[in-house]
């Protein structure tokens, strides 16, 4: 190529890539540099809290993900079926988008805690309370959190499934359908193979997103059921340790990207 072609390039990519390098490259090694340093990643290994904080956190993921998915492209087609009042069930099921994570974890925290409101309906029908967050019951702390965060972000992933599905013609389906096929086989065999770039995408954001989870967990459960993210936070605000912060750090970024990777070559391969 020209030289005199190259310099504009230069001068409009130049700027951008030198930003991004700057907010993400540098921030990058700096945080994996103090992940190496002062045994950081000995003390991590150590800590009590982190193997049952990796154990939650992908427990969550393998559970959360596909009950997500599967409500999200339920939920995409009945409107797609335009239902009376489709435009309402769409705005009620996207109202946990407008809910920050703290204050959905505070919401279910007054609907799971010992007085709250599943509770006191107990109680109205003379049955008795059961505690729902207690220290000792570590599955009716992971359903608390996986009831939230299923409350939480499934309507990230409805948005991404019904702007995926306006971009799919009826027509297709309506072709199916006149060749015999039955409603699971024109969703088999033509709604999704259409719709796997929009899941492709969802699947992706949402996973990486999960990771992440924290204040959900920490408002319903506080240090009963440790997640990965929540003990990067502990390091580095309670026990004031940024280097074993930046390893759990580390761990989370590995985590996200292999699994990126696995989507990314899966979905392809199926395409």
């Amino acid at each position: 190529m020209n030289r005199s072609r190259i310099a504009p390039v230069v001068w409009l990519v130049g700027p951008s890539v030198l930003f991004m390098a700057l907010l993400f490259g540098w921030p990058l090694i700096v945080g994996i540099g103090t992940a190496f340093t002062g045994d950081g990643l000995g003390r991590m290994v150590a800590d009590p809290y982190f193997w049952p904080a990796v154990r939650n956190t992908l427990l969550l993921i393998v559970v959360l993900i596909p009950l997500q998915f599967a409500l999200a492209v339920g939920m995409a087609l009945l409107l797609r079926a335009n239902p009376r009042f489709g435009g309402l069930y769409f705005y009620v099921w996207a109202i946990p988008l407008a809910v920050s994570d703290l204050a959905a974890g505070l919401v279910w925290l007054a609907v799971l805690t010992d007085r709250g409101y599943l509770n006191s309906v107990l109680a109205g029908l003379g049955l008795s309370p059961v505690p729902w967050l207690a220290f000792d019951n570590p599955v009716s702390l992971f359903v608390a959190v996986l009831v939230a965060e299923l409350w939480r972000a499934t309507a990230l992933v409805l948005v991404i499934v019904v702007a995926g599905l306006q971009g799919i013609p009826k027509d297709y389906e309506e072709a199916a359908a006149v060749f015999g096929a039955s409603p699971w086989q024109r969703l088999r065999h033509v709604v999704l193979p259409l719709l796997r770039p929009s899941l492709q995408v969802a699947l992706i954001l949402r996973t990486i997103l999960a990771f992440q989870t924290f204040a959900v967990a920490q408002a319903l459960t506080g240090q009963n059921f440790p997640l990965l993210v929540g003990e990067t936070y502990r390091w580095y605000t309670v026990l004031q340790n940024p280097n074993v912060a930046a390893a759990l750090a580390v761990v989370v970024l590995l985590v996200s990207m292999l699994t990126s990777v696995v989507y990314l070559r899966t979905l392809r391969a199926q395409s």
